[in-house]
């Protein structure tokens, strides 16, 4: 099946030329493109154009998973007849296995699985083994980490076609070993149940929630294959075939566990006798107790904890190879379009690194075999052999992606808003708070906003400060905020309940605030990571959705990362002023973002009690925590918690993990809160 592009808009501006261009690029065979689109420009609808018109497989990788939320949500709305993925970490919370040897400290693995990213990790992997071409993936980079072998996957899944023979037993053995269990009574994701000859099985995932499918047989014959509704049981649909894939990335056969088993314990013995030649007596002893418990609970369950640092000796691959990892499930000619390139090759290139030193330290110290560094993400020279055909998204180019693309950037300068980029403006650093005061009342009396960019966490409390005394409505941020508090000072911005944000480092990838008109880069001339070009330009574009939007550079001399954000201003604001000439347009104010907390926050607001006590949904500190005991009985309490933990879990299914972090921290505060009233 092709790609369908379902839009009410047509490309513009620079879109048309830029989706042309990379479209030729790579349908002559280049491996590499570069798309280097201003803030704002609709680089997305320009990607979704390009998927169209190239009609192969795609992955699209962004640096975090709120991003990737965003990309899936949008993709999905541009191609809703085609098999749209998200494919994330699926951890709410982990805390990786680590040894510190300084104090002797060994920290267990921790961690929390969302089961519904899991099944959309799962449903991802299917549908590109289904055959099916029209596949997008959008994925954080969880996708370099390995994540089981594509063949034993493929393997391991159960075809079943009406009118085919199976001796009912050997069915049922074929859903256990693609892990579903077997149950008496209500259907739950990944099981079954046997009534007689006909046999109810709920899928590990599902397109619109979990789905179930009824198998009947007759004698040793598939007779018929129904999808159900499995709570009445309900037939919905008559089925040809089905194809059930397994509920687990890490599935393995019965030969390749007997084949590891006798592997881990050949290593296992090697890396004893090394430590006690070593005079290690104790890592001896202490790896060998590990391990052999780890292999009894293999050979008995068929999987232990930490079953990955084994992933080597069961998809049977050599010591220092790569492992299995998402772009294997892949076909050969599938592209790679990575967002805010920037920012996310950087983050690609350093996760090798980090995972190694850590697991070094297992090894060396008695905790692991050596096979578990094997069990690792991709290095990059490993990735970029995978990824092949690759287009690289960003409003600020890094070296690597011209180098890669040979200098030849195809840009998109032209917003559909036909907005201007903010004018840079140089000022002197002399009595530079006072002039910034200046400027703010200006910009405040007539309703706009303003980020104030400092050097230093301690500048930017110390800013916010006086701010305060000489009253300016305004609120610090950097990263000792919490993420949910961040979200909050946004939000409060949007709601005009503060004027001026004072941070560190506010040149944030998807920071979307059409509301602020004026960004103040404080210490402008301090040359290095917060102000060399693409810092420096990246702070100047959270003005360019203003129509009025623009940028002041406080600095006492120009610095080449100066002059050359200057220099590349200019560029744009002349071909984007040269336009709207051309063609007699005006520029147009950039819609609002939306203000307030998520409609999650307030979905079940009519369905409360009317007695039920509600805990406020967005403050700058927890109320409740600073209010009088005596006005919430631990009954009501104990409910908040359950509706928070409620809340939070319907969020994260919805893939807003804004709403669901927010209820998480609800819900900590609730259970301090209960603690205290007990004691």
């Amino acid at each position: 099946m092709d790609f369908k592009l379902a839009s009410d808009y047509t490309p513009t501006g620079d879109q048309p030329e830029a989706i042309s261009k990379i479209v030729k690029v790579i349908n002559d065979g280049e491996k590499y493109a570069t798309l280097h689109g201003v803030t704002g420009s609709g680089k997305t609808f320009t990607m979704a154009n390009i998927i169209s018109q190239l009609n192969r497989p795609t992955l699209i990788l962004s640096h975090n998973k709120t991003l990737a939320a965003q990309l899936y949500g949008e993709f999905k709305n541009f191609f809703p007849e085609n098999a749209v993925e998200y494919f994330v970490s699926y951890y709410d919370y982990f805390q990786p296995e680590a040894y510190l040897p300084t104090t002797d400290t060994y920290i267990e693995k921790d961690l929390s699985i969302n089961q519904e990213i899991e099944r959309m990790r799962l449903k991802t992997v299917s549908s590109l083994l289904s055959g099916r071409r029209d596949v997008i993936v959008v994925s954080s980079v969880s996708c370099i980490y390995g994540c089981g072998n594509p063949d034993d996957f493929h393997s391991t899944s159960v075809k079943i076609n009406v009118g085919q023979r199976y001796k009912r037993n050997v069915l049922l053995r074929m859903f256990v070993d693609a892990l579903y269990s077997r149950v008496e009574h209500e259907l739950r994701p990944a099981t079954f149940r046997v009534t007689g000859d006909t046999i109810d099985i709920m899928a590990a995932f599902g397109e619109f929630g979990n789905q179930s499918f009824r198998i009947m047989f007759f004698d040793d014959e598939v007779e018929a294959i129904y999808s159900i509704d499995h709570t009445t049981g309900q037939k919905l649909a008559s089925l040809d075939s089905l194809t059930l894939y397994p509920t687990n990335l890490f599935v393995t056969t019965q030969d390749r566990i007997n084949r590891a088993v006798s592997e881990i314990y050949l290593d296992l013995g090697k890396q004893i006798e090394f430590f006690q030649r070593e005079g290690h007596e104790d890592y001896a002893t202490r790896l060998k107790q590990r391990v052999e418990f780890d292999v009894e609970m293999i050979k008995e369950l068929g999987y232990c904890q930490g079953i990955e640092n084994y992933s080597r000796y069961f998809d049977g691959r050599e010591a220092g190879t790569r492992p299995f990892c998402l772009m294997d499930f892949f076909p050969s000619d599938f592209i790679t379009i990575i967002d805010e390139s920037h920012v996310t090759i950087p983050q690609v290139r350093g996760m090798y690194g980090g995972d190694r030193a850590r697991k070094e330290t297992l090894v060396d110290y008695g905790f692991r075999l050596p096979a578990a560094k094997d069990n690792r993400p991709l290095q990059f020279d490993e990735f970029m052999k995978l990824t092949n055909t690759s287009i690289y998204v960003s409003a600020t180019p890094a070296e690597f992606e011209r180098k890669m693309c040979d200098g030849t950037i195809i840009e998109q300068m032209i917003r559909p808003t036909l907005l201007i980029d903010p004018p840079l403006f140089l000022t002197s650093s002399e009595n530079m708070i006072d002039r910034l005061i200046e400027e703010i009342d200006v910009y405040t009396r007539r309703g706009d906003k303003v980020l104030v960019t400092t050097l230093t966490k301690r500048s930017a409390e110390e800013v916010s400060r006086y701010f305060d005394r000489i009253g300016i409505r305004n609120m610090y941020l950097h990263s000792d905020i919490e993420t949910m508090e961040r979200v909050e000072i946004l939000d409060r911005l949007r709601q005009d309940e503060i004027d001026v944000i004072v941070g560190v480092n506010l040149l944030r990838e998807g920071l979307d605030l059409p509301e602020v008109a004026l960004v103040a880069i404080l210490d402008a001339d301090a040359d290095g990571f917060l102000r060399n070009v693409r810092s420096l330009t990246q702070m100047s574009g959270r003005a360019a959705r203003h129509t009025k939007g623009h940028a002041m550079l406080f600095c006492n001399r120009i610095t080449d990362s100066i002059y050359n954000a200057v220099a590349e201003s200019n560029r744009r604001r002349e071909k984007q002023i040269k336009y709207n000439f051309e063609h007699q347009q005006f520029p147009r104010q950039a819609q609002k973002s939306g203000s307030g907390p998520s409609a999650l926050l307030n979905e079940r607001e009519s369905s409360k009690p009317a007695n039920m006590t509600v805990y406020p949904i967005v403050e700058e500190h927890y109320a409740v925590a600073a209010e009088p005991q005596s006005e919430y009985s631990t009954e009501d309490i104990e409910t908040q918690i359950k509706q928070a933990r409620e809340d939070m879990e319907r969020a994260a299914k919805s893939l807003d993990f804004l709403a669901a972090a927010r209820y998480r921290d609800r819900m900590r505060e609730l259970e301090k809160m209960r603690s205290t009233a007990k004691n």
